[in-house]
């Protein structure tokens, strides 16, 4: 029998997922070897259906159920942060051509999917995704990939009771980067809130470049019209802090910050998110990174109504 390289994880890949701390009190290459398979943890709250979240004409949105499915986001994945964007792949990610990571095996994989353009016969490809991590999800398996970067703890022991849900590894393939796509992505992460009764949203968010002071602009504004109240705010890990306070408020144009910002800051925005105290230098995916956190609460109600209280506005 013989076995495609691309098909087997290779050591150094394997060797990153050891040392990766999510993994501490657990099976040490279990969540790897699952993660690179497409395949998930043994664990019921997952969310194994094909169920149908929602539909604008050929474009579908629902939950990954196959692991092949999964494998598919991770190679859009790819293609986007390491062939488009600036990411740099070490060998392992080069030979499997895909973003893999410990925390696929413990997500939930949201999918944008074109019935109009099929990877292969009754097929349809991977156009967009979203991973959702649940709190006791989480919880079980080492935590949130965002603890990695900001201090998510405290946050989460100060809403004791309240539903965190980490979106994270969002992106869309440039020809759909449109508002028929973005809609049905939201469109699904608000049956996924409504139906997993989720209370806050949390996930780091990126500018692109590794350099601050020359994202002086658009980090200054996040910090003097978007820092998050004291109740919500979360610092970066002190070892990889840099202050968003880098110019003055009357330094900052609003209106030219904005225009900097990628669409993804200024949609949560829009909705009503705040972000933490400071920022994290991102190496391997050349970005900026910043908390997003949003409360259910304070999505901006006009957004509700258009997806429906009961996210039944592109229901399938």
């Amino acid at each position: 029998m013989h076995t495609r390289v691309s098909d087997s994880p290779p050591r150094r890949l394997l060797d990153r997922f050891r040392e990766h701390p999510m993994l501490a009190g657990m099976p040490r290459l279990v969540p790897a070897l699952k993660a690179y398979g497409g395949l998930r943890v043994s664990d019921p709250r997952l969310s194994r259906t094909g169920e149908s979240l929602g539909r604008i004409g050929a474009l579908e949105v629902r939950l990954a159920h196959r692991a092949a499915e999964i494998r598919r986001a991770q190679r859009l994945r790819f293609d986007v942060f390491y062939q488009e964007m600036s990411a740099v792949a070490d060998a392992a990610t080069l030979i499997a051509r895909r973003d893999v990571d410990p925390y696929d095996a413990m997500c939930d994989h949201l999918l944008v999917l074109d019935h109009s353009r099929p990877a292969k016969p009754g097929v349809p490809a991977v156009v967009g995704t979203y991973r959702l991590l649940r709190q006791e999800i989480a919880e079980r398996c080492g935590g949130f990939y965002s603890a990695g970067e900001f201090e998510i703890r405290p946050l989460v022991a100060r809403h004791r009771g309240l539903r965190f849900l980490e979106l994270g590894r969002s992106c869309v393939l440039p020809a759909y980067r449109n508002k028929r796509t973005v809609e049905l992505l939201w469109h699904g992460i608000w049956t996924y809130v409504l139906r997993h009764k989720v209370d806050v949203m949390i996930g780091c968010a990126s500018l692109e470049g590794t350099q601050p002071d020359a994202l002086s602009l658009p980090l200054s504004f996040l910090h003097h019209y978007a820092r998050a109240p004291e109740e919500w705010r979360v610092r970066a890990l002190p070892h990889r802090y840099r202050t968003l306070d880098r110019l003055p408020q009357e330094a900052v144009d609003p209106k030219a910050a904005l225009h900097r910002l990628p669409p993804l800051i200024k949609g949560y925005l829009r909705l009503g998110a705040f972000v933490g105290d400071g920022a994290v230098i991102d190496y391997q995916f050349g970005t900026t990174d910043i908390l997003i956190v949003l409360p259910v609460a304070a999505i901006n109600l006009r957004y509700i109504d258009h997806f429906g209280p009961a996210a039944e506005r592109h229901a399938a």
